[in-house]
């Protein structure tokens, strides 16, 4: 199956916490002033609450622990063998609960030596595959990054980290331009060059192979990089095995589509995000993560 472009998509399952919870409460019988101190009768004569109560108790403590009453006179239940079932349906409640050392390890996701946007010692990271030919992440470039830098980038809580993942089987020109970006970054203007991909997608995503060369080494030259140097690398396909790399661990780290998304770090471990997500999803995760 071929890697994709991810539009935006949001995987995570909606847990809602503040759904309704039954109470049963437990209330005075009309009816049970001629009964022992120490036994509920289970006839007509006891309230209709008072059998709900203890079928539902009788229910629950069976589904969880299998039959407390099974050894039980079926019509007579003390308040005793009441009290001991229930313990014992806590009891077991608490045996269900997750254990941490049974829940999945957080992964963790190499920056490998791929270019950081704001602060290197930030304690969140962003880290991003992606392709450079692709609308989906030129969509994330132009609405959700800059909002990205304004309120976490810049302020030095997060930085970000791109690394590639060209699709070349639907889009061939995103490889050469990968190799293109490393080049600019081998002169320090990796994030210029990156920013200038994006903006300008639509003009060079279509080119021939020919054309794109020549288109690549002019953006170079829009960013007063050394041509000669620029274009050697260029031509040559220095970085093209740094762009692999990337690629591979990507496909890891079970990237199927771009853009794709970590944010996290080494300690807390990383969350996926895929698609083009709006700047919301991406505050969730980072504010619940600055908290951790």
């Amino acid at each position: 199956m071929e890697p994709k472009e991810n539009p935006s998509i949001d995987d995570t399952p909606s847990i809602d916490d503040n759904s309704p919870k039954e109470i049963i409460e437990e209330q005075e019988s009309p009816k049970i002033s001629n009964l022992s101190d120490d036994k509920i009768q289970n006839k007509k004569s006891v309230s209709t609450g008072m059998i709900v109560a203890l079928v539902a108790a009788v229910a629950v403590a069976a589904f969880f622990a299998g039959s407390y009453f099974s050894n039980l006179d079926s019509d007579f239940v003390t308040k005793s063998d009441l009290d001991n079932a229930i313990s014992k349906l806590e009891s077991k409640i608490g045996d269900t609960k997750p254990n941490p050392a049974q829940l999945p390890t957080p992964i963790n996701i190499s920056a490998d030596d791929d270019p950081v946007r704001g602060d290197p010692n930030a304690p969140i990271s962003i880290i991003e595959f992606s392709d450079f030919q692709c609308p989906f992440c030129a969509r994330f470039h132009v609405q959700t990054l800059p909002a990205l830098l304004d309120q976490y980038i810049d302020a030095g809580k997060v930085n970000f980290i791109y690394r590639d993942f060209p699709i070349q089987s639907i889009h061939p020109n995103a490889l050469p331009a990968a190799v293109a970006s490393e080049c600019a970054d081998e002169q320090g203007k990796y994030w210029e060059y990156h920013d200038i991909l994006f903006e300008k997608q639509r003009s060079w995503s279509n080119l021939g192979s020919e054309e794109i060369i020549l288109t690549l080494s002019q953006y170079a030259n829009e960013l007063d990089l050394k041509q000669e140097q620029f274009d050697t690398c260029l031509e040559t396909g220095k970085y093209h095995e740094e762009v692999q790399d990337d690629l591979r661990d990507g496909r890891s780290y079970g990237i199927t589509g771009t853009p794709g998304f970590f944010i996290g770090n080494s300690e807390i471990g990383f969350v996926k995000l895929t698609g083009a997500q709006p700047f919301d999803s991406f505050k969730n995760v980072i504010e619940s993560q600055l908290e951790t």
